[in-house]
């Protein structure tokens, strides 16, 4: 958490630069994957690059990189010992992590769009930020329906307690009474649903055709993991679900061909949901 905060400090602008060096130093060699590596290594550079930035965009840049911080920071205090699986404590609680990690990067690329992409959209910048929102919040929850075998193991779970006790289950039992927790599962998941419904209303209004095709491809993506998510039932939390490889260029290239048509979007929307 001291390290979280001492990158959060680096973003913002309040910690040196020497420090934020003796940091990323500290961390590069307990990284194994070489492109993370990389990545880590650029850090200070790319602080350098933030603070070139325009003012609006770097104030924006801080803004969304606090939020984000913020939602690791409660993973942490929340999360702090992977020998006991602790839950959220209400649907509040999850849709404030949705928002924190996900939901405030959909509003942040929308001020970014709307500065920077001449007739951005169709729609006010109000109405898309509210759509962007909802949008990033449901790519999130996606994942943690994706992903929710997985936490438990490492201790995480986060769906709310306040829902579990109703069915009276703890976190510990999700796995060995999966049947019983699927209520939960599936209130989230039509939750997900919506939500990237949501994302498929902000894609149409997109003018631009290569923007609006980046922007709906994680909605199709999504759509088409919730359909195997549902597909798999129970045996979704003891096995990996994903979209194949394939699926996803074969989305990519139909986009492409069809130049991000609206017509072909909601089509491709309606096949991944089934």
């Amino acid at each position: 958490m001291e390290t979280l905060r001492l990158l959060s400090d680096g973003v913002q602008g309040t910690a040196s630069r020497d420090v934020v060096i003796k940091l990323v130093a500290s961390f590069v060699s307990l990284q194994d994957n070489k492109s993370e590596q990389r990545l880590l290594e650029s850090l200070p550079d790319h602080l350098v690059s933030l603070e070139a930035m325009e003012h609006a965009d770097r104030d924006d840049v801080r803004v969304v990189l606090g939020k984000i911080t913020r939602g690791q920071m409660l993973d942490l205090e929340r999360f702090d010992n992977p020998q006991e699986i602790r839950a959220l404590g209400t649907a509040a609680d999850l849709d404030d992590y949705t928002y924190l990690v996900a939901g405030c990067v959909g509003e942040f690329w929308t001020r970014l769009c709307f500065r920077h992409i001449r007739q951005f959209a169709s729609r006010t910048e109000d109405e898309m930020l509210a759509l962007g929102k909802r949008y990033g919040m449901a790519l999130q929850l996606v994942n943690v329906l994706r992903d929710a075998g997985s936490d438990l193991q490492a201790g995480r779970c986060y769906f709310p307690e306040h829902e579990l006790s109703v069915l009276h289950l703890t976190p510990s039992q999700i796995l060995s009474e999966s049947e019983r927790f699927q209520p939960i599962y599936r209130t989230w998941l039509e939750k997900a649903k919506t939500g990237l419904a949501s994302g498929m209303e902000y894609s149409r209004a997109i003018k631009s055709r290569r923007v609006r095709a980046a922007t709906v491809l994680p909605a199709l993506i999504g759509a088409r993991t919730l359909a195997l998510l549902v597909e798999a039932g129970q045996e979704a939390l003891r096995r990996t679900v994903k979209v194949p490889r394939r699926e996803v260029r074969a989305m990519i290239l139909s986009l492409a061909l069809t130049m991000a048509s609206r017509r072909k979007m909601e089509s491709m929307f309606g096949r991944a949901n089934r």
